[in-house]
């Protein structure tokens, strides 16, 4: 009998693998044939993107995906895979923590051990403002706790991808002070997409009390200069995706 480690076990194990410097590297998945074709390529960790989740099932990002339908997509990729999984829950389907909590509870149970959290208000505009999104970070940390999965909270601040590049030094003391306050309320890393000046990101590192977790658009990039950086995570969005469909649509045009 083969012994399957339980959702705790995962949950510790995708903590202790964001590590500044030695990054661990998720290439988004988006179903359980693609957790199965990455996990084969050697993955330590598997991680969704809403867009990519959303997108194959004919959805638009920004939870338009029913909540429901993205846990019976957990549950499938979870019955196939022992790695852990970490989902991006986008908002956490609500505004309230109260809410929040009970549906990342509902998370826990589909088998996630970990989740991407943002603090951009998904079907409104603008950012939380840091108390708010704070007190939502400490609603999801209460969630693990209630259901004894000490989930890993990657949390998202949508500072970078709301801004201009040309603006985004401008934004690092916000960026910081959100960081500094999503440690304080429960959060395990600190997820920085759209920021991609190296200079900027080695600050980032260094002063965020937290892993950070950078986002590569191409797939084709090299890991080491962004380790040494500092970054404690690489992640890849829809890319995956979008190659993965891209090379569907040009072997099909063989046929046509």
């Amino acid at each position: 009998m083969i012994d399957t480690p339980s959702s705790a076990q995962k949950a510790e194990t995708l903590k202790a693998l964001h590590l500044p410097g030695t990054p661990v590297v998720l290439y988004n998945i988006w179903d359980a044939g693609s957790a199965g074709a990455v996990a084969k390529a050697g993955a330590k960790a598997l991680a969704t993107g809403s867009w990519s989740v959303a997108e194959a099932q004919g959805f638009r990002d920004g939870e338009s995906l029913p909540m429901e339908f993205l846990f019976s997509i957990v549950e499938r990729i979870v019955a196939t895979n022992d790695l852990p999984l970490t989902v991006d829950f986008e908002g956490g389907y609500a505004m309230a923590p109260e809410e929040v909590s009970l549906n990342v509870e509902r998370l826990i149970s589909a088998g996630a051990v970990g989740l991407n959290f943002e603090d951009r208000v998904v079907k409104g505009k603008g950012l939380h403002a840091i108390d708010e999104q704070t007190s939502r970070v400490k609603a999801v940390r209460a969630a693990g706790d209630q259901t004894g999965i000490p989930i890993v909270i990657n949390a998202r601040t949508d500072l970078f991808l709301q801004s201009k590049p040309e603006d985004h030094a401008s934004h690092i003391p916000e960026a910081l002070e959100r960081a500094a306050a999503y440690a304080e309320a429960g959060g395990d890393s600190f997820f920085v997409p759209g920021l991609s000046d190296p200079d900027l990101i080695q600050k980032v590192c260094t002063e965020s009390p937290l892993p950070v977790n950078v986002m590569l658009r191409d797939v084709t990039a090299q890991i080491a200069p962004l380790a040494a950086l500092g970054v404690g995570r690489i992640s890849f969005g829809p890319t995956p995706y979008a190659v993965a469909m891209k090379a569907i649509t040009e072997q099909a045009k063989a046929f046509y």
